[in-house]
Formats: C-alpha cells, structure tokens, sequence
C-alpha cells in the first residue's frame, strides 16, 4: 500500500474492558470533526464473519477455534479493510491480530510460530499502525462481563485463563512499544475514550 493509505487501528482489550464502548465512542468524535473512519469489528464486518461469530457460541477445539477467527479475518481484510487503506480511508477495528497471539497462542497454548505464520498468510501481512489496549484485571472485567446479556464462551472460561490472556496482551504491548497504547480500563469510560482520542489522533497526523 503507498505512503497516502489510511490509517489501521485496532482496539483491544480482555472481556468486560470496553473496548468496543471506547472504540465508538473515539469513531463517533473523528465523525464530528470531519474525518471518515470505517468501523468493524472481529469477528464479524462481513456476511462470512458474523457466520463465523456465531460459531463462538459451541465449543471448539482449539486449533479449530484459531482457523475460524483467521477464516473471518482473511474475508475480512480482502474485502473490507485493505480496500478502504487504499482508498485513503480510515479503518478502527474492534481486535484483530493481538487477540490470536493473546487468546490462541499464549492463553490456549497454540504453537506460536504456527499462529503467526498461519495469521500473516490470513491478513497478507496487514499490520495496525496503533494498537489501543485497554487494560483490566480479569476479575473486574469478567464480573463486568457477566452483567450483560450476550456473553460468548470464550467470556465465561476461568480465571486462571483470562490471566493468561492479560498476560499475552502485555507482552506484545512491551514487544512493540511505539504502536501500542496501554490504557487502564478501570478509569471512567469518559477518560478512557480521551486517551483512545489522544492516540488515535497522533497516529492519524504522523
């Protein structure tokens, strides 16, 4: 893709962050200063994807599990995502790869050169140009979690789990420090979503 390609940004987060709260609520404030952004979200943003959401409510072995999110990922970034860079169009996503490299590989166990290689091959090498992770303590997010009405499986594992997921989270955070922005996800929602906008905003002037 040129040097005048949209920007990607993905939000990440563990169950019951927000991630999707803040993710809109930082689309809808671009939208009101005049700037287009494509919001999607993962699993899902295409007819293949949501069918593939809907999957994650039956129990899935795990390397059965992996190549169902990349499924949706590959028709997703085909179709949605490269085209709408290359237009010079924004693109928020809410996860992306960070969630298989946290969920998939460090908290399920799944071969880790075998997950990247297998999701590079899914996105065509597609990288976000920043990473948004809101950060909370399992128990916090998962007792969030449970107060809502849709909860998918992947929401009601245990604890131990989602602590390995956190755990898979900051470590790409500390791997790849200039493209990710870690936020505490225990702060107001309003002060979540005004960080979010602060690092959003840097990485749509660079």
């Amino acid at each position: 893709m040129g040097a005048d390609r949209g920007r990607f940004i993905v939000f990440e987060g563990g169950e019951g962050s927000g991630k999707s709260t803040a993710s809109a609520a930082v689309v809808h404030r671009l939208e009101a200063e005049g700037i287009p952004v494509l919001h999607t979200r993962e699993p899902g943003g295409t007819p293949a994807g949501e069918l593939v959401r809907g999957l994650l409510h039956e129990p899935l072995a795990p390397w059965a599990e992996l190549f169902a999110f990349l499924a949706a990922r590959a028709q997703l970034v085909a179709t949605v995502i490269r085209p709408t860079l290359e237009r010079g169009e924004h693109v928020i996503c809410d996860r992306f790869a960070p969630s298989t490299f946290a969920y998939q590989a460090h908290a399920r166990g799944l071969d880790s050169v075998i997950v990247r290689t297998a999701n590079a091959a899914a996105t065509g090498g597609l990288e976000p140009d920043l990473v948004v992770y809101l950060d909370i303590a399992p128990e916090t997010g998962l007792a969030r979690k449970r107060g809502e009405a849709e909860a998918i499986r992947t929401g009601l594992e245990d604890l131990e789990f989602h602590r390995r997921v956190r755990e898979g989270y900051l470590l790409q955070a500390r791997s790849a420090a200039a493209r990710w922005t870690v936020i505490d996800a225990g702060l107001p929602p309003e002060r979540v979503a005004e960080i979010a906008l602060e690092a959003v905003r840097a990485t749509l002037h660079r």
